[in-house]
């Protein structure tokens, strides 16, 4: 039994550049790291999506066509932002037809999607509560 999915794509039918709001682009990489595989794939049940995250891209198919790249969000440039809270320039590219209609619910439905991931999956110590302090080896701290 395999553990790889294999996804296919052809020349893209159009290219737009974008900018990724900062939080989305944040919590899907700190996802991606949290994992234990190099990919992430979250289901966005609310329109029957899958997306699949991995340090270079994030590929989005559709349950009905599950092999089939419709949408991939490519060419992150997170060195370009000044701050971490700037938005992340990257490129759109769209493979079906039917990915123009997809597009314009995609990103909203996407970020929900993670929150819901990142609230099932956050770390023993949620943000905002006392964690430990870990002394770093060879430290002065006792």
């Amino acid at each position: 039994m395999s553990n790889y999915e294999t996804f296919y794509r052809e020349d893209p039918l159009e290219i737009r550049p974008a900018r990724l709001p900062a939080e989305l682009y944040n919590l899907a990489h700190r996802l991606l790291v949290r994992g234990s595989a190099d990919c992430l794939f979250v289901p966005i049940r609310t329109i029957q999506y899958m997306a699949v995250l991995d340090a270079e891209e994030i590929i989005f198919v559709d349950r009905e066509a599950k092999h089939l790249v419709e949408i991939a969000w490519r060419k992150f440039r997170p060195q370009a932002r000044e701050a971490l809270s700037d938005p992340v320039p990257y490129e759109i590219h769209l493979y079906l037809d039917k990915a123009r209609e997809t597009l314009s619910r995609l990103q909203d439905e996407f970020f929900k999607a993670l929150k819901q991931m990142d609230e099932r999956t956050a770390p023993e110590y949620p943000a905002g509560e006392d964690s430990p302090v870990v002394p770093f080896p060879g430290g002065r701290n006792k």
